[in-house]
């Protein structure tokens, strides 16, 4: 039995929110990377949709955080030493809360970066530089901390059910990645008919990453029961909340199962049993919800 020694946070729907948002940004700009190195030409407009949401999204990360302070004009702080005679840069590697900070800065100047990119871009433009490329890349690296740093950050507190699991990282990260999927998967459709098999193979990486994520379910509770506090997750209305996250797989586990019978052309493929399982994006939303609810469950049911 794990022994907890703090008092719950009691953090409030703006920390919740960041965590699920900063999920979808840093996932959203490291598939639009791994479109850019191993898509086709044509992968390149949902590559730009995905630069082009995550720069706002990391903004609106940086707002959620400067609410939940209490003292927004003093969010600086975070950054800036402030004590007398020592001033400087506030960066404490030790410091959960200033790598979470500085991370969120980081990736906000990447995906500034790749957002004036795509914007500044003509038509259907599809070259991109090589520089632009390792951009990109290096960006990813810090938007995949970012998406992880959420759930480790977590499980390195002395709170119940935070510190009682090593999954919770490995858990946000997949979930991330899936939200993502199907958030580029769902603007997709926006796009013209060049985005359609993207789409689908947008479709099918989030049915992998789903996959993850219940596999990383599986290890959570797990870790829980070892510990004596699966008790938490099965109370109501936590126990509800895993059924509707649950359900949320549906769509994207249905997509799996009908690989098989998907048909691709040379030129990058048409979408078939996939697209039919989307029908108007109704699959890919349900999956977005789907994480939200895992973020509320897995944070809030550690504080009650």
């Amino acid at each position: 039995m794990a022994e907890h020694f703090v008092q719950p946070p009691n953090w409030a729907v703006w920390i919740t929110l960041y965590f699920f948002l900063a999920g979808i940004a840093g996932g959203s700009y490291t598939l639009a990377t791994m479109l850019r190195l191993w898509g086709s030409p044509r992968d390149e407009a949902t590559a730009r949709v995905a630069f082009m949401w995550a720069f706002p999204i990391s903004v609106v990360c940086g707002i959620l955080l400067t609410i939940d302070l209490g003292k927004p004009l003093r969010f600086w702080h975070m950054l800036i030493n402030t004590t007398p005679g020592s001033f400087g840069l506030n960066f404490k590697a030790w410091s959960p809360i200033s790598l979470g900070s500085w991370a969120l800065l980081l990736f906000s100047l990447f995906a500034f970066v790749s957002f004036l990119e795509v914007m500044t871009k003509r038509g259907n433009d599809r070259n991109v530089s090589g520089g632009m490329i390792a951009w990109n890349v290096i960006g990813s690296i810090i938007a995949l901390f970012l998406a992880s740093y959420t759930g480790v950050v977590l499980s390195v507190s002395n709170q119940p059910v935070w510190s009682d699991s090593y999954a919770i990282g490995g858990l946000f990260v997949a979930s991330a990645l899936s939200a993502s999927a199907a958030f580029l998967a769902f603007m997709s459709r926006f796009r013209s008919d060049d985005a359609i098999p993207t789409e689908g193979r947008l479709e099918l990486a989030d049915s992998y990453f789903v996959t993850l994520e219940l596999i990383m379910i599986v290890a959570f509770f797990v870790t829980l029961s070892n510990a004596g506090e699966l008790w938490r997750e099965t109370a109501t209305p936590w126990l509800i909340g895993w059924i509707l996250i649950l359900a949320s797989f549906i769509p994207s586990l249905l997509t799996l199962a009908s690989r098989g019978r998907m048909r691709y052309s040379a030129s990058g493929g048409t979408l078939t049993a996939s697209r039919a399982l989307a029908g108007t994006g109704t699959g890919a939303l349900i999956v977005i919800i789907g994480v939200l609810i895992l973020r509320f469950v897995v944070i809030y049911s550690a504080q009650f």
